[in-house]
């Protein structure tokens, strides 16, 4: 390796992303199908709270619950791909220093947010489900408000020393970064220190937090399905149970891409690096724009709102 490309820098000005690598001279057939899910989860998300908003009936803890997800949706989604699609239409691959680690720390607290916004909405479930006369008076908007705050203070402190460790490290090998985005692994690797700080911490919330959140999750499911199982009647079961498909949906849009391309990328080294760099976008781009989906289809209210736009908009 030349000189040139091994002086060592505390601070790089830009990076270099490289897109998908690979794959560069597929990348504009490649962003046909990515900005198509990019304007569905910007059109899906704005819809869901703009309907929230308009709605007084809607204006109860299950929804806010679901604004905050759209919200955090549209941050994670928007903080990668218009990037990204500049990357593929306009071969823009520089990003500053500071900007990359911008990204990094929105995208990294988008997606812890977004998993704490799962658990309190499976808590949410679980009060309404087994405690129904309690569910009004315990998860009040006061009660929604702190439970906002914590998800977001939770996000931003578990967050926080990505860009700040990856800011002090020193740099000294080739300023190019194989992949979309400024993917944290894929920055402390051009670091020439030892970055086992960085990585220990970027497991332990890649995978020990989303695992914490999984538990929560299946412990609340475990105690709403004997609820539901106690009920009398079949029917009474299956309406029940139909309170918490979208929301069993979601998760599962949300953490199975999530736990693959963790796995892969920290463990799967025979894996293709394209391959890794597809999968890492497909968890960017395929929970945003599935939630306002499956929640517009399951939520009869979000229905009804949505056929009188399409009605009004007809006439």
């Amino acid at each position: 390796m030349s000189d040139s490309n091994t002086t060592r820098f505390t601070n790089p000005s830009t990076f270099i992303l490289l897109g998908i690598p690979g794959l560069e001279a597929a990348h504009v057939w490649i962003s046909i199908p990515f900005c198509t899910m990019y304007a569905i989860a910007i059109l899906g998300n704005f819809t869901i709270l703009f309907i929230v908003k308009r709605e007084p009936s809607l204006h109860v803890p299950m929804f806010y619950f679901l604004c905050m997800l759209a919200v955090t949706d549209l941050v994670l989604s928007t903080s990668t791909v218009p990037k990204m699609l500049s990357i593929f239409w306009f071969n823009s691959r520089e990003i500053s220093f500071s900007a990359c680690l911008t990204q990094m720390f929105f995208l990294r607290c988008s997606s812890v947010m977004e998993s704490g916004i799962f658990v309190a909405m499976a808590v949410d479930r679980y009060v309404a489900i087994c405690h129904p006369l309690r569910h009004f008076t315990t998860i009040t908007n006061c009660m929604v408000f702190k439970i906002g705050l914590a998800v977001v203070l939770r996000g931003a402190l578990l967050v926080l020393p990505y860009p700040f460790l990856t800011r002090r490290w020193p740099y000294c090998r080739i300023n190019i970064i194989p992949h979309t985005y400024c993917e944290h692994m894929a920055v402390v690797k051009l670091a020439c220190a030892d970055t086992r700080i960085s990585s220990y911490y970027g497991l332990f919330v890649a995978l020990i937090v989303p695992g914490l959140d999984v538990l929560f999750i299946a412990m609340s499911y475990i105690l709403i399905l004997r609820a539901i199982f106690r009920l009398p009647t079949k029917d009474a079961r299956l309406k029940t149970f139909g309170t918490c498909v979208s929301h069993l949906c979601a998760i599962s849009t949300f953490y199975i891409p999530v736990i693959f391309s963790t796995i892969t990328y920290r463990f799967g080294h025979n894996v293709a690096l394209c391959f890794h760099v597809a999968i890492a976008n497909v968890y960017l781009l395929v929970p945003p724009m599935l939630n306002p989906i499956i929640y517009g289809i399951r939520t009869k209210q979000i229905r009804k709102w949505l056929l009188q736009l399409v009605t009004y908009k007809g006439t």
